[in-house]
């Protein structure tokens, strides 16, 4: 009940968030999760895995396997009735009852419902890995987003100016104080401007595309995310040590844990291998019991149309002459067959006993799968040992990223400032005809480029934080 409330909650939730067209990054993130056909298919992965554990809890059970038959004998068959062999139609049924269980089968049975176990955990830390990835990359995207809607709003103020430059220039030419040339190089800049806010303009509709993608969503046309203003998040991660996030990320990372689990699950393996070797020892108990449909003899009776017969048993050694008796005629009493389930009471029978096997000599096949299970712990022991490398390069990495990042964006805000008071002064020697309009121009191109580069490393930044977060076992759910 808990669960279909919670559904019909996101269910609602998506439902307004799709009518007001206005994504948060937590409805993206949720929203890929509930409907990405990678994680879909992660938790069918996690279905058969507790499929699996359920058979190696069934293996434990004994197997009970009933059975009937039911047959038609025609043509030339034996008359059980009289003996004689003759063309008729016999029907026979049966049926059986069977059980068998393992009493011993070298532990295989434990070593297959410990892998089971292990294998429905490590299915799980996979869809949990999935589901982290698939986070980061909405993240990522959304970023996009963001830049590049930050990108255009700097454009059109940069564009504003520059038209109010243009009036100013006009009227300057106009008076006299400043040659024509000033008010033509004023519109080409305002020309190249206009082409930048188109680019800006189709780069929001591809970062939308790519997001919407990614959800699945089709209406490219009306999906949008939340128009808010992101600042830089204040955040405890860049004063950790590396090496105290490389520790945290190998507790909650699911890299780690699903190599741990590969290794673990390639030891039980090798034990089930390995008990091919040892003897196995099962019992059984069958029961069977069976019923015919064809008449049976049951005694004999005088022939009422010849009661009697004369016929010679002898004869006079003296004369040859024959001696007669009379003897009675008799014929075979037929009746039906019994009933049908005294008859199954009367055939049943049962067997009972147990069943020891040992192998001797298979064709190498155990001694080979064996060596082929040793391989496969080699195997994946270097596939964790290089998991733990990966994760402490990729720490690493991204800790250095992300205090680059910060550099670069400090650095940037000082360029910023910079380029506001240069551009102020040239606009200022402009406005008074002590500047060249080529000159104004460039100062201004440098000026829009330091606030470009503003918005570009702070969500450089942002992006790079949460990946460092991401190590340090702290969720995606908002930029703040």
């Amino acid at each position: 009940m808990k669960k279909s409330f919670l559904l019909i909650v996101v269910i609602l939730t998506f439902k307004i968030q799709a009518q007001d067209n206005k994504w948060t990054l937590r409805a993206c993130v949720d929203y890929a999760i509930e409907n990405n056909i990678s994680v879909k298919q992660s938790e069918l992965d996690l279905k058969s895995s507790e499929l699996n554990k359920k058979d190696a809890v069934g293996n434990y059970l004994p197997s009970l396997n009933a059975s009937g038959n039911h047959s038609w004998n025609v043509g030339l068959n034996q008359n059980i009735t009289t003996g004689l062999f003759q063309n008729v139609t016999t029907q026979y049924s049966s049926v059986g009852l069977n059980a068998g269980f393992d009493i011993y089968g070298g532990l295989r049975n434990l070593y297959q419902f410990n892998r089971a176990k292990l294998e429905v955990l490590a299915s799980q830390y996979q869809l949990d890995d999935m589901k982290d990835n698939i986070s980061l990359m909405v993240a990522n995207s959304f970023l996009q987003i963001l830049f590049n809607k930050e990108q255009y709003k700097v454009l059109l103020n940069q564009n504003e100016i520059t038209r109010e430059e243009l009036n100013r220039t006009n009227e300057l030419v106009d008076a006299g104080a400043l040659p024509k040339g000033d008010l033509f190089e004023i519109q080409a800049t305002i020309a190249s401007q206009e082409q930048q806010i188109v680019n800006a303009q189709n780069a929001i509709l591809i970062s939308k595309i790519q997001l919407a993608q990614i959800l699945l969503i089709k209406d490219y046309t009306n999906f949008d995310i939340v128009d808010s203003i992101y600042e830089v998040p204040d955040t405890f991660i860049l004063s950790e040590s590396p090496q105290a996030i490389i520790n945290k990320a190998k507790e909650t990372r699911y890299d780690i844990k699903i190599a741990e689990n590969s290794a673990e699950m390639a030891e039980y393996d090798l034990k089930m291998a390995r008990a091919a070797y040892q003897p196995t020892l099962r019992g059984f108990f069958g029961y069977n019991t069976r019923a015919s449909y064809s008449d049976q003899f049951t005694g004999t009776q005088l022939d009422p149309d010849n009661p009697t017969s004369t016929v010679q048993i002898g004869e006079v050694q003296s004369t040859g002459e024959p001696v007669i008796a009379q003897v009675e005629n008799r014929i075979p009493i037929i009746s039906g067959p019994d009933p049908l389930f005294d008859q199954f009471s009367l055939n049943d029978g049962y067997n009972y006993g147990f069943a020891l096997s040992i192998p001797i000599f298979n064709g190498f096949s155990v001694r080979n799968n064996v060596k082929r299970n040793k391989l496969n712990v080699d195997r994946t022991k270097y596939q964790l040992e290089q998991a733990n490398l990966d994760i402490e390069t990729n720490v690493y990495q991204a800790y250095n990223d992300a205090r680059g990042a910060l550099k670069a964006y400090e650095a940037a805000q000082k360029t910023l400032l910079a380029r506001k008071e240069a551009f102020d002064y040239s606009k200022e020697r402009y406005n008074v005809g002590l500047l060249n309009a080529f000159d104004f121009n460039q100062s201004q191109s440098r000026f829009e480029q330091a606030q470009s580069d503003v918005v570009r490393t702070k969500y450089d930044y942002i992006f790079k934080l949460k990946v460092l977060e991401f190590y340090f076992g702290i969720p995606i759910t908002d930029i703040n």
